[in-house]
């Protein structure tokens, strides 16, 4: 359809007409078919929108409404109790469940329901530590209930279901989320992105009320023979425990488990936003697509070797300031060596992490610019996650600078926050220069040119037989002037072979040498990856299995004040122990792609 504008009316884009002096201007008007088909995009973008909008404020309400339930019960305990917020979260909990039973029977086996899906989402050591972290919480919850039971004189018989309803939630979730972390729902898009945000919101709450249980029993070790000891003759003295060494055992078992209830909870969290993303999401079906990296650990030496010994020394160093700091009077001479180690280690993983992140730019590697809302998300965590323990070292650097920086504790404190805080900065630059590389594919063409070469030494071959075949064809009885031709030409064939062969030879050189320096990037990235892994897994260990020595010192504590200091650190290193788990599963990202 052709229709005349006047410029003034229309843009000024189109050409003029030679025929019409006014500048009378030609526009195509799109069919309707293109229109409504544009105009389906475009409706289609603001219903998801929409619809992330709708279900992205649900859990904001669902977590302020949570959070300020928990914030009642730690300031007016008579008011809000404990098992107020457990009931609520329990009513979160089947809520959610409804939906979860919900999108496996229903909306999963509707027609054209799950078309895509997400290859990035849920790889093998994410579904691994939420299994492992899943298991360790219904041993939590074992554990809880064992200890109600034998109290059960004097508490009440309701508290009992929690932790059954508790573990009931950790297994249909943990089911859900390790068989459909990877789909892509392209039906009933606004209830499912609805329920996965319920989902998220009642696990974000689940963490926060473990941290702040978590806090009670860090005080309960950190404070037995000040303030607490009292406080648990005024609440347990009418509930006594028939079997003192069952109650010890169920006890220490439930604050030993704790960590791993709050990991799973922010893995839970993590998972289920990449699902929520993927409501609606569309992916490109490449039929030439990449084979998958593998995991390989041989030939490599000094990574593993350095790692391994760091793991066996930290173990050591751990066990030792176990024994020591759970005793009445902690030795000060176990802090010093449980510093030093931290002193020793971080500047190793720095250089290291600083040397890989040189080795990135000297790649010829392309950046993998395609939208992958794993990465993103990993990239986030891996930031945000930072924060815990980068906020904690900057609140130490003022503590000892304000008071005696002088001190052999307190130097060796304040060295072990700004090497922290160098750290973790290297380190999340590094991983994020890994992760946003295309994996390394094995040059092919190597392989092929030395036979594209032979072609074309034979072509240029091939020619100068030619003159030497057509001359002699030509002249079938040669004289001597024709003889000293034929011998010129024959020196210029030696000649153009000689220069090819010459030629070819320093392409071979320069090949080799680049498939030798390709080859010794890539081994020292691995080598690099390797010990991060090793070394970031000894630094999970040590904090998750009761090692807080930035609370035990008690520099700090008495510097801020003992709520204060122990608000900062029940912040901080909940999220100091998930970025130690979760730069072990992108350093193994890392590797793979290297």
């Amino acid at each position: 359809m052709w229709q005349r504008r006047h410029p003034q009316e229309a843009g000024g884009d189109e050409p003029e007409t030679a025929s019409k002096p006014e500048a009378w201007k030609i526009r195509y008007e799109k069919s309707w078919l293109h229109r409504h088909c544009s105009s389906l995009v475009r409706r289609d973008k603001q219903a998801q929108k929409a619809g992330r909008l709708f279900s992205g404020l649900l859990a904001m309400n669902v977590v302020f409404l949570g959070s300020a339930f928990i914030c009642s019960m730690i300031f007016n305990k008579v008011a809000i109790t404990l098992g107020d917020v457990w009931i609520f979260l329990s009513i979160l909990k089947i809520v959610a469940l409804g939906w979860i039973a919900y999108y496996l029977l229903f909306t999963r086996r509707k027609p054209h329901a799950i078309l895509y899906r997400d290859a990035h989402a849920g790889p093998v050591w994410v579904k691994g530590s939420l299994a492992l972290f899943g298991v360790c919480s219904i041993l939590l919850n074992v554990f809880r209930m064992g200890y109600d039971i034998i109290h059960l004189q004097c508490k009440s018989q309701i508290e009992i279901l929690f932790p059954c309803i508790e573990i009931l939630f950790i297994c249909i979730q943990t089911y859900f989320i390790w068989h459909h972390a990877k789909d892509c729902t392209q039906v009933q898009h606004n209830l499912t992105r609805c329920g996965l945000m319920l989902t998220m919101a009642t696990n974000f709450l689940l963490w926060l009320v473990a941290v702040t249980n978590d806090s009670i029993h860090r005080e309960i070790d950190s404070e037995l023979n000040k303030l607490v000891r009292a406080f648990e003759g005024n609440t347990t003295s009418s509930c006594k425990c028939p079997n003192t060494t069952v109650c010890k055992v169920f006890q220490k078992g439930y604050i030993l488990l704790y960590p791993f209830n709050t990991e799973y909870c922010l893995i839970s969290c993590s998972m289920l936003y990449v699902m929520w993303k993927n409501v609606g999401r569309r992916i490109a079906q490449h039929p030439a697509a990449r084979s998958k990296p593998k995991f390989q650990i041989h030939g490599l030496i000094f990574g593993p070797l350095l790692g391994t010994s760091a793991v066996i020394i930290g173990i050591c160093i751990f066990m030792l300031y176990q024994i020591q700091a759970t005793s009445s009077s902690p030795s000060y001479h176990v802090f010093v060596l449980y510093y030093s180690y931290y002193i020793i280690l971080l500047p190793l993983m720095t250089v290291g992490a600083l040397a890989g992140t040189i080795i990135h730019g000297l790649e010829e590697r392309e950046l993998d610019t395609l939208k992958n809302p794993t990465r993103s998300l990993d990239v986030i965590l891996l930031m945000g996650a930072a924060l815990g323990q980068i906020g904690i070292s900057y609140f130490s650097i003022v503590a000892i600078v304000a008071t005696n920086p002088n001190s052999l504790l307190n130097s060796i404190i304040l060295a072990y926050s700004v090497c922290l805080i160098i750290q973790h900065i290297t380190q999340n630059v590094f991983i994020i220069e890994g992760l946003h590389r295309q994996p390394l594919v094995v040059d092919e063409a190597s392989s092929h040119n030395p036979p594209a070469m032979q072609g074309s030494t034979s072509a240029q071959k091939a020619p100068n037989e030619h003159i030497i075949t057509s001359h002699s064809s030509q002249e079938p009885t040669p004289s001597t002037a024709n003889k000293e031709v034929e011998t010129k030409e024959g020196e210029k064939c030696e000649d153009n072979y000689s220069k090819a062969y010459s030629l070819e030879i320093r392409q071979e050189i320069r090949r080799a040498s680049q498939a030798y320096v390709q080859n010794w990037k890539r081994t020292a990235l691995q080598e690099i990856s390797s010990f991060l892994i090793m070394c970031n897994i000894i630094l999970w260990i040590m904090p998750s299995f009761g090692a807080h020595p930035e609370f035990e010192n008690g520099l700090e504590k008495s510097f801020y004040g003992y709520s204060t200091w122990f608000a900062i650190i029940n912040f901080g290193l909940p999220l100091g122990v998930f970025y130690r788990m979760h730069s072990v599963g992108d350093l193994l990202e890392v590797y793979r792609s290297v």
